[in-house]
């Protein structure tokens, strides 16, 4: 296992030894799946384990954007997870999910969230225990806590971002980097536009990762970032879910898109547009380029939004 990070990455051994404290129902530990592959968790998983889909469990249904908080508190609790537990994750293609999953648990203010180094690959590569018998767990309260904001960054922070010069970190293929392609192959969720942020630099989750899908050496990740100028001194965004903060490439255009086609069908009814939600610096819903009051300029509010 990886010499830094102990307080996040636990080997697979680690986990291995407590596989009877995993699935005991009364147990304050916790082993959850989260696959880029949405069947691997049927097919076979580490004993104990929770499989949570991250289209289905991880993310609103209606909105592109990750649950509520009272909606993960309920997912949390119904799959028998407390505040207290201490949540051991893991995945396919080296942790991308489980790694988004770690970011939503500290989104919503559990402290006790740790990665397995390695992810599902390294566990069914190295012939550690398998089963196909999914846990039944009881369900208890969960207590979220948060949102933390600080971890999250919404378009207004990126924008300030770029323009004060703050180095930005890209950590999609380099064929998503370039526009090559607009998702990894087998993945269903696309971008809406090819390309990157102006001014990021591309260091992929590949490129930290051994190809056992353990994570490399501090010095070497410290070697990968050092190479496009970032010594870890200032402060970082990094924009894209597998960097945990969020969906800021995929997500922006959609939601636009989708906020633009709501408003045009409620102004077929009631003649007039309607303010937005105030929740501010929410990423694309700000409205506050268009003619948000009254309906002397209809079209021009509707090629604001279409143009942010």
């Amino acid at each position: 296992m990886s010499d830094y990070a102990k307080d996040v990455l636990v080997s697979a051994d680690w986990v291995e030894d407590r596989l009877d404290e995993f699935q005991s129902d009364d147990s304050d530990l916790r082993l959850v799946e989260v696959d880029v592959d949405t069947e691997l968790y049927d097919e076979s998983h580490a004993p104990g384990a929770i499989g949570f889909n991250w289209e289905t469990d991880l993310q609103d249904q209606v909105e592109r954007d990750v649950l509520s908080k009272e909606a993960f508190a309920e997912t949390m609790g119904a799959a028998g997870i407390s505040e207290d537990s201490t949540v051991v994750l893991y995945g396919d293609n080296a942790n991308w999910f489980a790694a988004y999953t770690y970011w939503q648990f500290k989104y919503y203010g559990h402290d006790d969230v740790r990665l397995l180094d390695g992810g599902r690959d390294y566990w069914v590569e190295n012939d550690y225990p398998l089963t196909d018998e999914e846990p039944d767990f009881s369900a208890v309260e969960y207590e979220a806590s948060g949102p933390r904001e600080s971890i999250r960054a919404y378009r207004e922070d990126v924008e300030n971002a770029i323009e004060r010069g703050l180095p930005l970190v890209d950590v999609r293929s380099p064929e998503e980097f370039s526009g090559e392609v607009l998702a990894p192959p087998g993945l269903q969720e696309t971008a809406q536009r090819g390309g990157h942020i102006p001014g990021a630099s591309n260091i992929s989750w590949a490129a930290v990762t051994n190809d056992d899908g353990r994570f490399k050496t501090a010095d070497e990740i410290k070697e990968l970032y050092g190479a496009e100028g970032i010594d870890g001194d200032d402060r970082r965004l990094l924009p894209h879910r597998r960097a945990l903060l969020g969906r800021l490439v995929r997500a922006a255009r959609t939601r636009r898109l989708r906020r633009r086609d709501q408003l045009r069908r409620l102004l077929d009814r009631v003649g007039q547009p309607r303010r937005r939600p105030d929740r501010e610096g929410e990423l694309g819903n700000d409205l506050s380029n268009g003619a948000a009051d009254g309906t002397s300029n209809i079209s021009a509010f509707f090629d604001a939004i279409a143009g942010q």
